[in-house]
């Protein structure tokens, strides 16, 4: 898989860079963990610059949440979870439990989710689809969407860069906050069911 990244974007430049950042945000198995740091360092030998990298990249950032926002418009949780746990979707790498913990950090952060949540392994893709969901004002959304994801790919971006040859420790430190941030995702999915459950034992 990273060999086929850094050769599209080898040949395409920034437009292969909006291209599987678009299709990132779509499918999990392709990491702008691997993206953003190469594009960086792509900077170090190539005429690209680093704020045009993260200009294309928040582009493709845009259109993949987008096309999730209109997925969520289209979807309940439960109709997308039948969708995930198809094999297809499983083979695409997505889980069906990912919807659930990304509803529930919607619904503990509101609209802000979406700014926060394109800073979080899992979260950021699929944040876009309960915020479809919950019918939150386009406009809102792009915002959120824009500035979170170009916080997420200047630090990424800029890293890379920075690093030169050794851009790929870059996909080390972020596999270490990936699981912490899984940890962190479990346990507030279970204390969230745990309180749905105490909470409609009292109502009853």
């Amino acid at each position: 898989m990273q060999e086929l990244i850094v050769a599209v974007m080898n040949r395409f430049g920034y437009m292969g860079i909006c291209f599987l950042i678009t299709v990132e945000n779509l499918f999990p198995p392709i990491p702008s963990e691997i993206i953003l740091p190469f594009g960086g360092f792509m900077t170090t030998y190539t005429n690209m610059t680093v704020w045009g990298v993260i200009f294309f990249s928040t582009i493709g950032s845009t259109v993949g949440a987008l096309l999730l926002y209109r997925l969520g418009r289209l979807f309940t949780p439960q109709k997308l979870e039948r969708l995930l746990d198809t094999k297809l979707c499983r083979t695409l790498g997505f889980k069906k439990g990912d919807v659930r913990k990304t509803v529930i950090w919607f619904e503990e952060k509101g609209k802000k989710a979406v700014l926060y949540g394109r800073c979080v392994p899992i979260i950021r893709s699929l944040v876009s689809v309960p915020a479809g969901m919950a019918g939150m004002e386009l406009w809102t959304f792009l915002v959120y969407t824009v500035v979170g994801s170009t916080v997420w790919n200047f630090l990424l971006v800029s890293l890379g860069a920075a690093l030169g040859a050794s851009w790929g420790v870059v996909q080390e430190w972020l596999s270490a906050y990936s699981q912490v941030t899984k940890a962190l995702l479990w346990g507030g999915a279970a204390a969230g069911i745990f309180f749905l459950i105490k909470k409609r034992r009292t109502a009853a």
